[in-house]
């Protein structure tokens, strides 16, 4: 154990949380000139917003109600930027409740706000329809979202619902999906990103990665996504991804993966705030599944990131098919790699720092 050597490193996060500065804020150490946790990049904080330098200022359509925005999304070409002003605020409620409409953004189109230009919030989409199945749907490769706050229904665990569900004389999945579920952004298609946005209230997911590879989400702020038995931040289906630079808080799990064969991701210098239902980054196996096998996804590699809650931060529920990798994380409320992550075989846990006062490096 090396104790010895400690810097805390204060990010632009830190400043923007607390202008005072304390142990708390710090989102990264390092010990003996090595960085654990998460630190910022030239694009701008963890979390994105103000600071942040891909701030889309130019578009082909500049949308400030729904209709314009549900007609330039149907007009828009591969290339194009659908862009909403400001702090604009569009309501999806009525038209999610009566026409299940869905917003689908066309293959290469971005659609953008402008969180954090001139400490604007961004652009406001949000349903309050429970039945808000998805609200954003990618129909084609290559799409871009960005700037945005996309904000759900229902930010509530409901705990005495999953326990009717799933507790003695509970009638399990069929009681339990009886309550209507939601997502933010639903993809099937490669190349998704999603950045610099604010996703929360999602039951299901705020992102939904059904399929595709090379998706990129980072410098978010994704919370209150925490439905009991479902609640996630980013899940993953047969869908490979990189996530970075995301603040997440008040998830049931921030990262979670279904565990086909094919489901990957990295994630990293990503900050879990404080809050959360169950353990942080997540990665089902087969017993979940009941098909018979224990496979926990392909690949998993979690680096550089800081977890504050008390939770459990990492579970991998089976065997990846390659490798999990969890190294130079920074785990302030656990005390050594046996509390912080729960794995099988095929999990390698190495060279993170543990502990708050006094962080030390358990190689």
């Amino acid at each position: 154990m090396l104790t010895s050597g400690v810097r805390y490193v204060l990010s632009a996060l830190a400043l923007l949380i607390n202008p005072s500065i304390g142990l708390a804020d710090t989102t990264s150490i390092e010990i003996n000139a090595e960085s654990y946790g998460a630190s910022s990049d030239d694009l701008g904080p963890i979390g994105g917003g103000t600071g942040y330098t891909r701030i889309v200022t130019k578009a082909d359509f500049t949308v400030g109600n729904l209709d314009e925005l549900v007609d330039a999304l149907a007009q828009a070409k591969a290339g194009q930027t659908v862009f909403i002003p400001g702090e604009t605020e569009i309501d999806l409620t009525t038209r999610i409740y009566i026409e299940q409409l869905v917003l689908e953004v066309p293959e290469g189109v971005t659609l953008a706000g402008n969180r954090g230009q001139d400490g604007s919030k961004g652009a406001l989409l949000s349903s309050d329809a429970l039945k808000t199945p998805v609200m954003i749907r990618v129909a084609g490769p290559n799409v871009r979202i960005t700037g945005l706050r996309i904000q759900g229904p229902n930010p509530k665990r409901y705990l005495d619902h999953h326990r009717r569900a799933f507790g003695p004389g509970g009638d399990g999945h069929r009681y339990y999906y009886k309550f209507p579920t939601q997502s933010g952004i639903s993809t099937k298609s490669d190349r998704l990103e999603v950045d610099n946005c604010e996703i929360s209230a999602f039951g299901s997911a705020g992102i939904a990665l059904h399929d595709g590879t090379d998706h990129h989400v980072h410098h978010n702020f994704i919370h209150h996504c925490q439905y009991n038995g479902l609640g996630y931040g980013v899940s993953h289906d047969r869908a490979s991804s990189l996530i970075e630079r995301n603040l997440f808080d008040f998830n049931r799990h921030s990262i979670a993966g279904s565990a086909v064969p094919g489901c990957s991701y990295e994630a990293r210098h990503n900050v879990e705030l404080g809050t959360s239902l169950s353990h942080c980054f997540d990665m089902h196996g087969g017993r979940d599944r009941k098909d018979g096998t224990d496979i926990a996804g392909t690949t998993i590699v979690i680096h550089h990131n800081t977890f504050r809650a008390p939770n459990t931060p990492v579970v991998i529920r089976g065997v990846p098919e390659e490798k999990c990798t969890v190294y130079r994380n920074w785990f302030p409320a656990h005390a050594n790699a046996a509390a912080a992550v729960r794995a099988g075989d095929r999990t390698e846990v190495s060279d993170n720092a543990y502990g708050a006062d006094s962080p030390q490096v358990i190689p």
